[in-house]
């Protein structure tokens, strides 16, 4: 009997979500726990809402519903995959931010055609009293599951500075960061039969092998039922070329021909003439700034360093040398020994007050004093320019791509290790693979 994969059923989305909150609980006055996963227990109500969740998806996306016993072994599977990743967000203390939680919730209401929260509360819970409040803990509980997942999973990716620049030089990453390419795009329709395009379409694929002339290929080998069209693209991002065209480009070398491609209007070709590096930069704003910082601690209260911070934002006014001043009472040991400097900066590198204090501030003046959780500053920016930060932007995003690229496989094996190493007790042998592998 066909299986289905529960595991890709289960990802987390806005119609999972809102189905889900809105089934019936199934808890029993005499609930059993049928497992037990480190200090926390599965209930035999669990599972079987988890049951009628997967038939209830299984039947609106018109699937087979796999044999009882074996989604109910699935399904347990995937309660004790959860179970176990909830044990070590306990243990790693991983909280949600309530407005966080707040927008995520919020996204689902405005999908569902709510537009506040306790518009959305009110109509989960007129279909049943506390599905807003199920609903609510589901998304709190799969955001802390996936802040567990990016801080576990990624420390196990590595991605050298060779990958990086493996990638950059490969097609797709070409692709990603924006290169451009020089196509030649070939079309062949008509009134012909299916068996005559095709031959056709293998015809011009060969001369395209042999020759760039465009021109002449198609004059040459359209005729009163087969049309030939043929087009020098010239140099454009992938990112402008059709996605189903793009995809095929990708992987070719200059020179080199794609296979024919079956599209609704017609069979298209491309050949790759040339490759070459976007043109376009990514161009940062920076500040050259330096700062006085007076930490609070047990002697300073935060009050004292205002008025400390205030005092030396009064002389500097009156004509006191900036670098000395922070060379004499800032307690940012890094910046102080060179008056201050920080150098230059891009926006995002510090905490929010200061980045919005920074790129405010007209150059040369002296901003009013400002707390952030560090204490309170004064700070003024020197000088302001225009960085090329393309190389950084494209090793950045090359990072990212190679770090999606290994998360799944990196997941996989992580989820593994940790369903290996939980402490886990299925009370029902029928649903225990060990004790039906002893049979």
């Amino acid at each position: 009997m066909k299986t289905h994969n529960l595991k890709k059923l289960f990802k987390a989305t806005t119609l999972a979500f809102v189905i889900a909150a809105a089934m019936p609980v199934f808890a029993q006055p005499s609930d059993q726990v049928i497992a037990i996963v480190g200090d926390s227990a599965i209930l035999e109500s669990d599972l079987e809402q988890g049951v009628a969740e997967a038939i209830y998806q299984l039947n609106a996306q018109n699937k087979q519903i796999p044999d009882e016993q074996i989604l109910r072994s699935q399904i347990l599977n995937q309660l004790v995959l959860q179970h176990s990743q909830l044990e070590q967000v306990k243990r790693y203390g991983i909280k949600v931010d309530e407005n966080a939680l707040n927008d995520a919730v919020l996204k689902i209401a405005a999908q569902s055609g709510s537009n506040s929260l306790s518009a959305f509360q009110q109509k989960l819970d007129t279909v049943a009293p506390g599905t807003y409040a199920v609903l609510r803990e589901r998304v709190a509980t799969d955001m802390q599951i996936q802040r567990l997942r990016q801080q576990q999973v990624m420390s196990r990716i590595k991605i050298s500075d060779q990958d990086v620049e493996n990638y950059l030089k490969s097609p797709e990453g070409q692709a990603v960061t924006g290169g451009q390419v020089h196509v030649l795009h070939f079309r062949v329709s008509g009134d012909a039969t299916p068996a005559e395009l095709k031959k056709a379409a293998l015809t011009v694929k060969a001369a395209l092998n042999e020759s760039n002339d465009f021109d002449a290929i198609s004059k040459k080998y359209s005729t009163g039922n087969i049309k030939v069209e043929a087009a020098d693209m010239g140099f454009r991002p992938l990112s402008n070329i059709p996605p189903e065209l793009a995809a095929r480009v990708t992987p070719l070398n200059p020179g080199q021909t794609s296979e024919l491609i079956q599209v609704q209007d017609g069979t298209h070709i491309l050949k790759l003439l040339e490759r070459k590096s976007n043109d376009q930069k990514a161009l940062v704003p920076q500040f050259q700034a330096r700062h006085i910082l007076i930490k609070t601690s047990e002697v300073v209260t935060p009050e004292n360093a205002k008025q400390m911070i205030e005092s030396i934002y009064n002389r500097i006014n009156a004509g006191d040398d900036f670098a000395t001043l922070a060379a004499t009472y800032s307690n940012d040991p890094g910046s102080a020994r060179d008056g201050g400097s920080l150098g230059w900066v891009s926006p995002g590198m510090m905490v929010p007050e200061f980045d919005e204090t920074m790129q405010k501030i007209p150059v040369g003046q002296v901003s009013q004093p400002f707390e952030t959780q560090f204490g309170w500053h004064i700070l003024q920016v020197t000088d302001t320019r225009q960085q090329d930060m393309t190389k950084e932007y494209q090793q950045r995003m090359a990072r990212q791509a190679l770090g999606e690229r290994q998360f799944d496989s990196e997941l996989d094996g992580w989820l593994r290790e940790l369903r290996a190493n939980t402490y886990v007790e299925i009370k029902d042998p029928s649903l225990d693979p060990k004790a039906k592998a002893k049979k």
